[in-house]
């Protein structure tokens, strides 16, 4: 077996490649779940990403063509405050391939691009109770952030919009946010300050109009949508903004980003007044949308009950996992 460094912006090949390992890995481990989208993960591979530095390698007899076996991806951050650490965006290997040493050798070239490049820590998302728990911890991961995904079946779960709260008008936007709401929303974006982020070493940025809108055009320059749902004051303040992403816009399947009510706007119903919306606008933008998750942290009590109040159910325990080096 062979590790083979894919220099981006990688090849056909080893997009197909890398995608058939991702789905056969999601067949025996989430079965019951859409199996991964070419265009996300061909926009994932390609898009250099905003935040820092990639790193790609792939697994296989012949070390070429993308490999067969294995795939792992690391983001090592660029940003201020974060070159110290990196998060671990895939390690994953063939379902027929495990128990074979892939895993571990692909950690190990990991934790000497980590080393090499003066990191002291790496993050990584992983799902409770499957093989990747299993092989983190063996490795010395520790559970820092403990979570899990909701997920909210539509259009037959999608509750009709409440009326607005007294004092709010609610906007959607499509992609970016417009040049003139910019700093309102990358003003209530500041609000996920207090949002729970565990032992996590990363430490959140702050947001300006800039940032909030190279973001988003990450987003769309991988083949993705963006739909932004905010309240807003009659004097221009952002008071709280849900977000969600389409991977793949022909798919049928949406991730819910951030949802976010401003402090001083709290206890009027927002935070389920902007998703409520959201998921009616989107399944009408989208007909082939059957299915919008989030994570939600389990500490963050008031959120999942927004979240079940609007008919999420709890679909898996998840974690974000780090180890020291």
């Amino acid at each position: 077996m062979m590790i083979h460094s894919l220099v981006p912006p990688p090849s056909d090949t080893e997009v197909d490649a890398w995608l058939a390992v991702l789905t056969a890995a999601a067949a025996v481990d989430l079965p019951r779940l859409p199996p991964p989208s070419r265009v996300e993960v061909a926009g994932r591979l390609r898009v250099t990403p905003v935040r820092g530095r990639p790193v790609l390698w792939a697994a296989g007899e012949d070390g070429a063509g993308g490999g067969g076996d294995g795939v792992a991806a690391l983001l090592l951050f660029t940003e201020e405050g974060n070159t110290h650490t990196a998060f671990l965006d895939v390690l994953t290997v063939r379902p027929e391939a495990r128990r074979r040493g892939v895993g571990t050798a692909l950690w190990e070239r990991v934790r000497e691009e980590l080393l090499a490049d003066g990191r002291t820590s790496v993050a990584v998302m992983l799902d409770l109770g499957g093989p990747g728990q299993a092989f983190a911890e063996a490795m010395g991961f520790e559970n820092v952030l403990p979570m899990a995904w909701y997920a909210q079946d539509v259009p037959a779960d999608v509750p009709v919009p409440a009326r607005t709260p007294p004092g709010y008008a609610l906007h959607t936007w499509h992609g970016l946010v417009p040049d003139a709401w910019a700093p309102a929303a990358a003003a209530a974006h500041a609000a996920m300050e207090d949002a729970p982020t565990g032992d996590m070493d990363e430490r959140i940025q702050t947001w300006t109009p800039e940032r909030l809108h190279t973001l988003q055009q990450l987003v769309l320059d991988r083949g993705g949508e963006m739909i932004t749902v905010a309240a807003v004051t009659p004097g221009g303040e952002v008071a709280a903004y849900t977000e969600i992403v389409l991977p793949d816009p022909e798919g049928t399947s949406a991730v819910q980003y951030d949802t976010v009510v401003v402090p001083a706007h709290r206890g009027h119903g927002l935070g389920r007044a902007v998703k409520a919306h959201m998921a009616a606008q989107a399944t009408a933008r989208h007909p082939r949308l059957r299915r919008i998750a989030t994570t939600v942290a389990d500490e963050n009590g008031p959120m999942r009950a927004v979240n079940e109040a609007l008919g999420y159910r709890r679909e898996r325990g998840v974690g974000i996992y780090q180890i020291k080096l």
